[in-house]
């Protein structure tokens, strides 16, 4: 499975942004799939994970209320919508996603339980 993550880019504070992680190849409906970021000089974090049907999702406390996840399994594409963006939000921001279609609506956070990795997109808030 390939991801690949786009619509990064340079915003002011205050401003939204949307990224998109698509993959080619296999269908995203079986698979879970959460965004990560990673700023200069700090570990990555998880920021937000959407089950394989989208009816479940999860926010870190620093993006909650400010993201919002949601998927086209059709389209094979998750987004991310970024809004009210603050400078501490720069970062590089990767999708990944792991295979888990599960009734239970499984989500996850934690890096290790991820199989596949974007390449990320790079994220810049300027205050």
């Amino acid at each position: 499975v390939q991801l690949v993550e786009s619509g990064g880019g340079l915003v002011r504070s205050g401003g939204s942004l949307r990224l998109s992680c698509a993959t080619s190849g296999d269908s995203f409906d079986d698979y879970v799939v959460g965004w990560f970021r990673q700023a200069p000089g700090k570990e990555r974090e998880g920021v937000s994970s959407i089950s394989h049907t989208g009816e479940n999702t999860y926010y870190s406390d620093a993006v909650k209320g400010r993201f919002t996840v949601f998927r086209d399994n059709a389209k094979n594409l998750v987004s991310l919508q970024m809004d009210n963006l603050k400078p501490e939000d720069t970062a590089v921001y990767y999708c990944a996603s792991f295979v888990d279609a599960a009734p239970s609506q499984y989500l996850s956070i934690i890096e290790d339980e991820y199989e596949y990795w974007g390449q990320g997109t790079q994220v810049t808030v300027s205050s």
